[in-house]
């Protein structure tokens, strides 16, 4: 087991064909108590319950930095301890820059930018407390190419925020023996996704992928489950692609 007893929050992981709960699964058959996060309590608590009863489910919304706090507290207060956390939570708008508004804005830089701030603030004092701990945050392709395919400029700005950030407070943090590593997925066939891509498309994107297909949540919760466990004991700051050869740089 990779991280048996180890207990890890995942934000925005109740959505069914999702990143946050594949990684959910992954991680909880190598042993972990996980602790999923999502706007709904009634969502989070049933995701939760499919992992089985030593698991947990919260309301919480990653812009708000009180609610990050008290979901913090409430993991601590259960197992006695936070191993890890995925700041998984996000969202995307597909705009053009002239088209971008500051609601547009705000709403894309709170949830992917501020809100893997406010969640990791809410649990970094407890693992310099233990002295160990490891974040995994989710940026994106498009932070490193310019734009994506659904995402705009605002989403690309954002992504790029969580790898200078990411990188920030593996800095800081390394004396704790906390780290902080980020992964960058490229186009991955999930809820967010999958509706939006016709056959054409589809195709189109594949032509410039080495792989020769599209990334599956599953193969981005394996990256996860990677950087939470004790394989990567030796790994901070670094952005790991999960793109099939998408972009090689």
């Amino acid at each position: 087991m990779l991280v048996e007893n180890k207990v890890i929050i995942i934000t925005g992981a109740a959505s069914p064909r999702g990143i946050g709960k594949a990684t959910a699964r992954a991680l909880s058959a190598q042993g972990a108590n996980v602790v999923i996060l999502d706007l709904k309590l009634e969502d989070a608590q049933s995701a939760a319950a499919e992992l089985g009863p030593r698991h947990l489910g919260l309301a919480c919304d990653v812009t708000d930095k009180a609610a990050c706090e008290r979901a913090a507290l409430a993991v601590v207060e259960r197992y006695g301890r936070i191993d890890g956390l995925v700041n998984n939570a996000g969202i995307t708008q597909p705009l053009r820059t002239l088209d971008i508004q500051a609601a547009n804005f705000d709403a894309v830089v709170d949830v992917n930018l501020r809100g893997t701030l406010y969640m990791s603030q809410a649990v970094l004092p407890q693992m310099k407390e233990q002295k160990s701990g490891s974040i995994v945050c989710m940026s994106s392709v498009s932070a490193q190419r310019g734009g994506g395919i659904f995402g705009g400029p605002h989403y690309s700005a954002a992504k790029a925020g969580v790898l200078g950030l990411a990188r920030a407070m593996a800095r800081e943090f390394g004396a704790d023996s906390i780290r902080v590593n980020s992964i960058t997925p490229g186009l991955i066939q999930t809820d967010i996704t999958g509706d939006k891509l016709t056959t054409d498309m589809r195709a189109d994107i594949i032509k410039g992928i080495p792989l020769g297909r599209l990334g599956d949540a599953g193969d981005v919760a394996n990256a996860c489950l990677f950087l939470v466990s004790d394989l990567s004991t030796y790994l901070t700051g670094i952005t790991l692609d999960v793109n099939g050869g998408m972009l090689i740089h």
